[in-house]
């Protein structure tokens, strides 16, 4: 079992950057490809980034490419997602996950861990 806990969610303006963490106990993150997705009001689920097990390989979605960067820290046990340049349309609350080594997927049902979720929310 992995538990994942998320943090550094908040209140930004349109513009601002926030840090988001995610903090992992009961096994180590380096077995697992990891990543970020959120979810707005009444809207599904949408892949934001995600990262290989090792750090070597990252994605991210079109729709934050270029502003938001993930990172990965084993030696830690945390995961990071740095989001630079935030749009009101970024507001969601934000969930990090964990899905088994090999080919990163981008898609929620590959991951078998989830944390709870962190809200983000940007203002105009």
């Amino acid at each position: 079992q992995v538990q994942l806990v998320e943090s550094g969610g908040g209140l930004v303006q349109a513009g601002g950057s926030l840090r988001l963490s995610c903090a992992a106990s009961g096994r180590t993150l380096g077995s697992y490809n990891m990543g970020w997705f959120r979810q707005a009001p009444g809207k599904e689920r949408e892949f934001v980034a995600a990262i290989s097990w090792s750090g070597g390989s990252t994605y991210s979605a079109d729709s934050v490419k270029g502003r938001f960067t993930m990172s990965r820290d084993n030696a830690k046990n945390t995961m990071y997602l740095q989001m630079n340049s935030l749009k009101p349309e970024d507001t969601a609350v934000y969930y990090c996950a964990a899905g088994a080594a090999g080919r990163v997927a981008t898609t929620s049902g590959s991951y078998v861990y989830w944390g709870q979720g962190t809200q983000v929310t940007v203002s105009s």
